[in-house]
């Protein structure tokens, strides 16, 4: 594995491909980043949470959430590893949600990649 600063050959579509969904979320356009990168297939899980299976599953719950955002303050990217097949960034988060309400912590997001798509992702933060 390696850092942003080091990137290898093997892993140069990787980077393009995180550089453009980090652009687009900070945009606030993570569903576009969705529809564009992530497989048919996917599978994502929260912490220790059920794994949602699916591209259409997985759409549904993230439309869910970006609904209940009532106010968001900023994301910030503080770190980027590159590996086989394999993203591993640290986000720094803050916004309001209808239900949970204020949120502000950091999350850890480990992708898995096949062809150019995300095939399996968890999150990792303190709830």
């Amino acid at each position: 594995m390696y850092f942003l600063d080091e990137v290898k050959p093997m892993s140069a579509e990787l980077h393009v491909a995180f550089e453009d969904i980090k652009n687009l979320v900070l945009q606030g356009k993570a569903m576009e980043a969705f529809e564009k990168y992530y497989a048919d297939d996917v599978v994502m899980q929260e912490n220790e949470n059920p794994a949602t299976v699916g591209k259409a599953a997985n759409r549904e719950r993230e439309l869910e959430f970006f609904s209940k955002v009532v106010e968001f303050r900023g994301a910030d990217v503080k770190q980027v590893a590159y590996g086989d097949d394999v993203i591993i960034s640290e986000w720094s988060l803050d916004y309001t949600h209808a239900d949970w309400g204020k949120r502000t912590y950091d999350q850890v997001s480990v992708q898995q990649w096949k062809d150019g798509k995300v095939v399996h992702e968890r999150f990792y933060y303190a709830s």
